[in-house]
């Protein structure tokens, strides 16, 4: 495993996010609001620009690869994604949020935080949950405590 996250696209943000830019944009960058394609979209360049931003001719929106994706709302880092997701692909048993916290040096919030979006994402169907007991289903609820003790007001 250490020869794979070895490789520059786990070690370096820009190599990072060319690499995810390469998988979700085949064709070049498609604006999210829009949809303008490559022809219609800007690469910004600037020393205060963060990495990967591109700007929409049509609709004037800056975006990233991030938007629409797992990666949105998330400061950390591209590179720790793509570590966090090669560690949960290649592990056989699953790898847990205390092991990804200690592993990649992100705090425990953030390690679960990332464990859970690359999971859902890597579930088959509709990425939002089912409501408990939705479609007729039975809920099972142990060691539960409805209503009031006796001698309680």
């Amino acid at each position: 495993m250490a020869d794979v996250l070895s490789h520059e696209r786990f070690q370096d943000e820009a190599a990072a996010y060319k690499w995810v830019e390469a998988h979700v944009w085949p064709n070049g960058p498609v604006c999210p609001k829009c949809q303008a394609t490559a022809n219609r979209v800007t690469r910004l360049q600037g020393k205060s620009t963060r990495i990967g931003t591109c700007k929409c001719k049509d609709c004037r929106k800056p975006f990233t690869v991030k938007v629409g994706t797992i990666f949105e709302d998330s400061h950390i880092p591209m590179r720790l994604w793509l570590q966090a997701i090669a560690l949960l692909c290649a592990s056989k048993t699953g790898i847990s949020s205390n092991q990804l916290h200690h592993v990649l040096g992100v705090t425990l919030k953030s390690a679960w935080f990332m464990s859970h979006r690359i999971k859902e994402a890597m579930r088959k169907g509709a990425l939002t949950r089912p409501l408990a007991g939705g479609d007729g289903n039975m809920v099972e609820v142990d060691e539960t405590f409805i209503g009031r003790r006796e001698g309680q007001a």
